[in-house]
């Protein structure tokens, strides 16, 4: 690997950097990006290996980032498990038929990655052979209750109203469909892993609408099931947001770096987490709207945190936002490199 910062910083190693790269670094900011779109719908850009090696590759060839990440979706596997997904235009994902009932539940498949996202194995494969080595690749998944929560929901929520009420109301029914969705995404991640990723990622956005408690009893298990099932080969990453309340039991639930949103100050979250962690944060992605004098002093300040112990990879708090200014994406990063030379 030319760049290895990345992966050093994963195995908390010494780099001659913080390695930084961002949430959702290809898509709806960048010019090159939406100039694929215009032709093509989200789905279609997923399933067309070309099309997403080649959206994987432009924020490589824009900045100087540390890794690329493969370009797909968490919702990818759900077709394979029997749920009817639909990216409706400009209202994101929705599933026509919901998981409500123990019957529902019993229904679901266990997904095959290498006959359910053949397309995704062989972008991560076209992928590596443009990087050359370049910098590491990573693949990714949704967390069991992200995944659950969006099958039982349909659609993005805010209460988690149908979610909640199936864990609270049927837990033996939510044990069930956790364990089921334990199977799909152990499998799926190591698809990625041996189709050729250098890094995995457990993308758990909605976690934080659960207590310390609901989340020790309900998730923290199935998360820990998924981390040991994924092969030891390559670190993994385990990000979750609005969890600052209870980063012990996140990462109890394992991963080689925890990842924080920016609702902790890093040097707090690296404390609770344990320094035998590496972490993985956490500026404000609407810091990308200011100037880079702002941003700049932002990233002193994480980095100052961080206090150079090894095992600091700089991310965004959450993905870039539609809008975002591509030279602040660039401003962040050279900021990165250039005062934690």
């Amino acid at each position: 690997m030319v760049n290895d910062s990345f992966l050093k910083a994963c195995r908390r190693q010494k780099a001659q950097h913080t390695p930084v790269w961002l949430m959702r670094q290809a898509g709806r900011y960048m010019k090159e990006y939406m100039a694929i779109r215009k032709n093509h719908s989200f789905l279609e850009m997923c399933r067309t290996p070309e099309l997403a090696c080649e959206v994987t590759l432009q924020p490589v060839r824009a900045f100087d980032i540390d890794a690329a990440i493969i370009f797909a979706d968490i919702l990818l596997p759900l077709p394979g498990m029997g749920i009817d997904l639909e990216f409706a235009k400009n209202e994101g994902p929705h599933i026509k038929n919901p998981v409500r009932t123990r019957k529902d539940v019993e229904a679901i498949r266990l997904m095959n990655p290498e006959e359910d996202v053949p397309y995704l194995l062989t972008a991560i494969k076209m992928v590596k052979k443009e990087l050359n080595g370049k910098v590491p690749l990573i693949g990714f998944s949704g967390a069991p209750f992200t995944i659950a929560s969006y099958i039982i929901e349909g659609e993005g929520s805010k209460n988690y109203i149908h979610a909640k009420s199936l864990m609270y109301n049927d837990p033996d029914s939510w044990h069930m469909f956790m364990d089921k969705i334990c199977g799909v995404t152990i499998a799926y991640l190591n698809a990625q892993i041996d189709a050729g990723v250098d890094a995995v990622q457990l993308f758990d956005s909605w976690v934080g609408c659960l207590g310390p408690d609901d989340y020790k009893e309900y998730v923290l298990p199935y998360t820990k099931k998924v981390v040991d099932g994924v092969k030891k080969t390559v670190p993994l990453i385990n990000f979750s947001t609005n969890t600052g309340t209870y980063l012990d039991l996140v990462a109890e639930a394992g991963g080689d770096v925890i990842g924080v949103d920016w609702r902790v100050r890093l040097g707090d979250a690296w404390k609770t987490i344990g320094y035998g962690h590496a972490i993985q944060g956490n500026i404000d992605p609407v810091i990308l709207f200011s100037d880079p004098k702002t941003i700049r002093k932002k990233v002193k300040a994480i980095l100052d945190m961080a206090q150079g112990r090894p095992g600091h990879i700089f991310n965004l708090g959450h993905g870039i936002n539609v809008g975002t200014p591509v030279d602040n994406v660039r401003a962040l990063v050279d900021s990165v490199h250039e005062l934690s030379r």
